[in-house]
């Protein structure tokens, strides 16, 4: 498939899933089956382009960015406190990720585990929008120290792929009371250092084999997937946030679920 067609699909695959509890680095691995390519030549781009749907957070939320930046020239005590919420969050994916990078890496290169992770998952969405009793509306900031670090925990589950990074922190949220849309907010503001570290990890590891343009996949292709994942996401964001508060999460749930029974049977056969 020609680079460009696949940088724009690929694009699309990441701002659709990204901030959706369906994991997007299970369809991206689901789509390299799909699409026929090296996932190994492609996993930069899978990385890096994520930074294109985190740009649109900032952007969505740029008010709340910029209150929060203001607050903490002068110390406002509900800057400090959203950023601590933030970092103590950060702080369990940071660590667990940096000991089992290369565990990690390993089961981005077996795609069936997706599946099954989307299965599992689906089950568990199910089972806790079931049993959750989510508390009262509150802003991230208000958010007890123990919430923040539980739902920090939960994320370290989305290091196996098909497990959904934002649906382990929306999920653990829930669990843990959190009201639905503070639970999808947190999960957004939680994204921006949590792909920021990864994206900022893989380039590293690969600065070599970019500086010296070496790879089937350059810069060319990187930047058309960075801004179509960002105007798709752009567009997710606001829908996702008007779905949910409506209808909850058990129509992602089914979704993962039918997914990944079929991407078990393709992987199979």
């Amino acid at each position: 498939m020609n680079l460009t067609l696949t940088a724009i699909l690929l694009g699309i695959v990441e701002g659709l899933t990204e901030f959706l509890p369906v994991s997007s680095t299970g369809h991206l691995i689901l789509a390299s089956e799909l699409f026929g390519y090296d996932a190994g030549t492609w996993k930069v781009f899978n990385i890096v382009i994520q930074l294109g749907a985190i740009l649109a957070v900032v952007v969505q939320f740029w008010r709340t960015f910029w209150a929060v930046g203001a607050g903490l020239l002068t110390l406002n005590p509900v800057s400090v406190r959203f950023v601590r919420n933030v970092l103590l969050a950060f702080i369990p994916s940071a660590v667990l990720g940096l000991a089992l990078k290369d565990y990690i890496d390993v089961m981005l290169g077996a795609p069936v585990i997706v599946g099954y992770a989307l299965v599992l998952g689906g089950i568990a969405i199910l089972a806790i929008e079931k049993v959750a009793k989510p508390g009262p509306l509150t802003g991230v900031a208000e958010l007890p120290a123990k919430q923040c670090l539980g739902v920090g925990i939960a994320q370290c589950l989305a290091m196996v792929p098909g497990v959904s990074r934002s649906g382990a922190t929306i999920m653990g949220a829930l669990a843990m009371g959190i009201e639905r849309r503070t639970a999808a907010e947190f999960s957004f503001f939680l994204a921006v250092p949590t792909m920021m570290g990864a994206t900022t990890l893989e380039l590293l590891d690969s600065r070599e084999a970019l500086a010296a343009g070496t790879g089937a996949v350059g810069w060319s292709e990187i930047a058309i997937g960075f801004f179509v994942s960002f105007v798709v996401a752009l567009v997710v964001i606001k829908a996702f946030m008007a779905f949910v508060s409506r209808s909850g999460f058990a129509p992602f749930a089914w979704y993962r679920i039918v997914a990944g029974v079929l991407a078990i049977y393709l992987l199979s056969t």
